[in-house]
């Protein structure tokens, strides 16, 4: 498998600025991963499909985590992917296994999913399209570490 972060930087950025444009699109349309809803979470967590928070550690901070939920920060305050997300992130999870990925609001892990499905080989990504946020929102709990 090739680096997560020798990946070619523009092509990351170009994809980040769709996402937190808005402008990425799920599964249906192509990208290899399916967007889900806080109930559909809940289905796949209750089935022990594995959940990757891919927040950064202040924000786990701020609002808790699912629990659960492996914490493996992608990327860092300047976008950049941390060089130790690859190498994480496989030993928490198996390429032909589902794996859930939530972030604050969804954009993040829109990228993030788009990235493991082509350049991992990852065959089943979830990406919990609004985040913890909606999460939180619905008044489903978390917990703080």
């Amino acid at each position: 498998m090739k680096p997560l972060k020798n990946l070619l930087l523009p092509s990351l950025l170009l994809l980040m600025a769709f996402a937190l444009a808005g402008c990425m699109q799920n599964a249906e349309a192509g990208s290899g991963y399916t967007d889900i809803s806080n109930s559909e979470l809940k289905d796949l967590l209750n089935k022990g499909v594995t959940l990757i928070d891919i927040r950064r550690p202040e924000e786990w901070k701020q609002t808790g985590v699912i629990k659960g939920s492996h914490k493996i920060t992608l990327f860092n305050r300047s976008g950049r992917i941390q060089p130790d997300f690859q190498q994480k992130f496989e030993a928490v999870t198996d390429p032909e296994k589902p794996v859930i990925l939530i972030c604050r609001t969804g954009n993040r892990t829109a990228v993030a999913s788009k990235l493991i499905t082509e350049q991992l080989g990852y065959k089943k990504i979830y990406n919990v399209k609004r985040g913890i946020t909606d999460w939180i929102r619905h008044n489903n709990p978390v917990v703080r570490n």
